[in-house]
């Protein structure tokens, strides 16, 4: 069976995905962040087409069930831009949610899953290409447990990449027990986000020598000192022999943070972050973790493969 990436035209071949933010959103909406919405259609085809223009092929969307996917909208913006584009199902921490979403999908949460993953989304027509779920700071609650034991259900049924929200980067080792340990998730299968959050290497070498895909995603907030230690940090695990397993994403999670919008958004990543990295650690590891490394993340060998 040939691997292929699902992308919301259809699977593509994994060499032909190009240069990727492998962690990004186009729209988002969450209670936590009120007024701050990617919603806006124009301002997302704008972004991507900045993205594009900077040299970017394609986007992992992160942006799982019941946060304003606008799954519909995104074979449009692919055409539009030329960009290739992911969608997530999955579900993020419970307060994301309404109590009344978390209800209604309580009893039925992997089959959700599978169904984004081979049906659609909604009526959209469009095939989630990954899940993401989310842990919790230093810790893994009830929910998390959940979300991860359907989301594993749901790999075994798909062979979907599951990735995973690591809150303030943290949580890697046990996310790594319970998808990996307790429910078999083969480790190559799970993309770890948000590490350059708790630059420790202790952690991220443990968590590489695992299996699993380890992303570097986001420019630092105020509360993260973490831009001048990726770096180190990615040359630490490449030295050690795991530039294989790394990546590299912006996400961009509120309307402020767009370029269009005076933040540093999509292309950020390919105008600051891949120059300062070519010059650490030399242009051929930056490219691979750009191109290579998640054009075998983000594939899978789905059973009900269709060409786009």
């Amino acid at each position: 069976m040939v691997s292929a990436v699902r992308t919301v035209l259809g699977d593509v071949l994994p060499a032909d995905l190009g240069v990727v933010d492998a962690h990004d959103h186009l729209f988002l909406r969450s209670p936590r962040l009120p007024g701050q919405e990617l919603n806006d259609g124009a301002a997302a085809r704008a972004e991507l087409a900045a993205f594009r223009a900077a040299g970017g092929a394609a986007v992992v969307q992160w942006t799982p069930y019941g946060m304003g996917r606008r799954a519909a909208d995104l074979p449009l913006l692919s055409r539009e831009t030329g960009v290739h584009l992911v969608c997530a199902t999955g579900l993020h921490q419970a307060a994301h949610y309404s109590p009344e979403l978390l209800r209604e999908v309580r009893g039925s949460l992997a089959e959700l899953f599978v169904s984004e993953l081979t049906v659609g989304i909604g009526t959209s027509g469009v095939r989630a290409g990954l899940v993401k779920v989310a842990g919790g700071f230093h810790s893994l609650d009830a929910h998390a447990r959940w979300t991860m034991t359907a989301a594993a259900e749901a790999h075994r049924t798909t062979g979907a990449p599951i990735a995973v929200h690591l809150e303030l980067g943290t949580g890697a080792l046990d996310v790594l027990d319970l998808l990996c340990g307790e429910l078999g998730v083969p480790p190559h299968r799970v993309v770890l986000g948000h590490l350059n959050r708790s630059p420790d290497p202790v952690v991220h070498r443990q968590a590489a020598e695992a299996g699993c895909w380890l992303a570097f995603d986001g420019p630092s907030r105020a509360h993260h000192a973490t831009d001048w230690r990726m770096p180190d940090a990615v040359r630490a695990l490449a030295e050690a022999g795991f530039g294989h397993r790394l990546l590299l994403g912006g996400d961009t999670v509120v309307a402020g943070a767009r370029s269009v919008d005076g933040g540093p958004g999509m292309p950020y990543l390919l105008r600051r972050v891949r120059p300062r990295l070519a010059h650490e650690l030399g242009e051929e590891l930056v490219d691979r973790i750009l191109t290579e490394n998640p054009a075998r993340a983000f594939a899978a060998e789905w059973p009900d493969r269709r060409e786009p």
